[in-house]
């Protein structure tokens, strides 16, 4: 079992964009977190350096260190100063160890509490059963269903969650 203890959120910075380039050569992981796979070294660079130097104003990006390495990151997309839509994604050496779940957490912890959010989103792809498991275990609620995307090479249906202020609980 992990040492959740030591998790924590932090901005990306510069170096981080290696671990994106060892979790990009990962095909598994970039399955399940819908990366275009087979990208070069170079291209996953690149696109790292322009996240660390910052995506706008409306868009979040956390990396999720645990003992001083970068294990994933969080993020909050479309952010508004009343909502944001959830994301996540963990290196595969730490699936099922409550990596996840403890990140999302301290996810929502900053969104209602640090950004005083009213509302946060997410949408998950219908196969992804432990992105489901993961958004009903944080308190999200079933929505019903947004346009179905591409995902992992076929069209499937996406389910929209959302979890409003009143109804967290940290």
């Amino acid at each position: 079992m992990t040492d959740l203890d030591q998790l924590k959120l932090r901005p990306l910075r510069p170096g981080d964009e290696e671990d994106a380039v060892r979790w990009a050569a990962d095909e598994g992981f970039c399955r399940a977190a819908d990366w275009t796979l087979n990208l070069a070294p170079d291209k996953v660079r690149e696109h790292w350096r322009k996240t660390v130097a910052g995506l706008g104003l409306d868009f979040l990006r956390l990396g999720v260190e645990l003992h001083d390495a970068l294990v994933g990151h969080v993020d909050l997309a479309c952010l508004t100063a009343h909502s944001g839509e959830f994301g996540i994604v963990i290196e595969r050496p730490r699936w099922r160890q409550g990596v996840g779940l403890a990140a999302g957490r301290l996810l929502l912890a900053h969104a209602f509490g640090t950004l005083e959010l009213e509302e946060v989103t997410a949408t998950v792809h219908t196969p992804n059963l432990p992105s489901h498991a993961l958004m009903r275990r944080l308190g999200f609620a079933e929505e019903g269903e947004a346009e179905p995307e591409q995902y992992q090479g076929e069209v499937v249906a996406v389910t929209r969650y959302t979890l409003k202020r009143q109804d967290y609980s940290p």
